[in-house]
């Protein structure tokens, strides 16, 4: 698959995780009164949950020589980091900048969001559809 038809891809399956990351933050923060930082990690890990399936399905092929165990562990590894580093930059963006959550969730994702593919396109995809 070309590179642009993957990026869209990418986007497509990115954004659908990251509505179903959003609409938990907001409910789990707005209405059950969750903390900020509690509320993104569950909307995370759960985006990431789908996030996996629908990736290795639609946007990315796996590497022939790697198991899909050894595929879902870097999947988690690299979506750990994703996590750490959202809840890192929320904590600057709410904490120390001022901004309000849902804004600032919406500034992380794109900087995380960036972090995703290069990492996955990199450590999870064969070669082959680099072509």
């Amino acid at each position: 698959m070309s590179l642009p038809t993957q990026i869209m891809r990418f986007v497509v399956v990115g954004g659908m995780a990251t509505a179903i990351d959003f609409v938990i933050l907001w409910v789990l923060y707005h209405r059950l009164d969750v903390h900020y930082l509690i509320a993104t990690t569950i909307g995370f890990v759960v985006a990431t949950v789908f996030n996996y399936w629908a990736s290795m399905k639609f946007v990315f092929r796996g590497k022939p020589n790697q198991s899909k165990k050894r595929e879902f562990i870097l999947f988690v590894v690299l979506s750990v980091i994703g996590l750490l580093l959202t809840v890192l930059l929320m904590q600057l963006s709410v904490a120390v900048m001022g901004l309000p959550v849902m804004i600032s969730r919406i500034l992380v994702t794109g900087i995380v969001m960036t972090f995703n593919f290069v990492t996955r396109k990199w450590l999870l995809e064969a070669k082959s559809s680099l072509e």
